[in-house]
């Protein structure tokens, strides 16, 4: 019959062209389907990371990588953990009451906002506008900073400072004392940051 070479080229058509419409289909939906996986880097970037302290010598700060942040761990002196109470009266939060439960856990609300007092934990991001602060440890006179500065934390971009304990002093641009993120010790000088005895993550 005339009409059935005109049906079987319409067959082989439409089966071609959905074969290429199949494998086009997949080509795509892997690359999309993949999207939602997250990668190994993500994966790493959100664990716990774990952290040997016993090198850090009093008055020495070492930084660590949680989260894609910076976290500092200070091991502070004697001295500088024997000033921050008579601090109070000049800091935004001494306390630490603002944001409790983002900014500080509750085994950091204490006058040094940490588990041991010689040891500090803190990412290192400004809580103004996410710029990293320069450490300024060493108390007296210096430039940017009062006369009668105890050591601490300066953020260069606007001028914030922050004491050893990383809270933020009045009327300064920073709103909040810097984060104390989840953490909890292995041994005595070994610390898991990013996860606590009370975390979930």
């Amino acid at each position: 019959m005339s009409d059935t070479p005109v049906d079987a080229s319409k067959r082989t058509w439409l089966i071609a062209s959905g074969c290429a419409g199949a494998v086009g289909a997949g080509f795509t939906a892997v690359p999309f389907v993949s999207s939602f996986q997250p990668s190994e880097k993500a994966k790493a970037a959100g664990a716990p990371v774990e952290v040997d302290i016993s090198a850090l010598k009093p008055g020495e700060k070492m930084t660590v990588e949680w989260r894609g942040k910076p976290v500092w761990v200070v091991r502070r002196t004697p001295e500088q953990v024997a000033v921050l109470p008579k601090l109070d009266g000049s800091l935004a939060d001494p306390a630490s009451k603002r944001k409790p439960d983002e900014l500080t856990p509750s085994y950091a609300r204490n006058e040094a906002r940490s588990i041991k007092p010689e040891v500090l934990v803190v990412v290192g991001i400004c809580t103004h506008l996410g710029c990293s602060p320069s450490e300024r440890f060493q108390a007296g006179p210096q430039a940017s900073l009062p006369d009668d500065w105890q050591g601490g934390f300066l953020c260069p971009c606007h001028g914030s400072t922050f004491d050893m304990a990383g809270r933020v002093f009045k009327n300064k641009p920073a709103p909040d004392n810097l984060e104390v993120p989840p953490h909890m010790y292995l041994s005595d000088n070994r610390l898991l940051i990013g996860e606590d005895k009370n975390s979930k993550a």
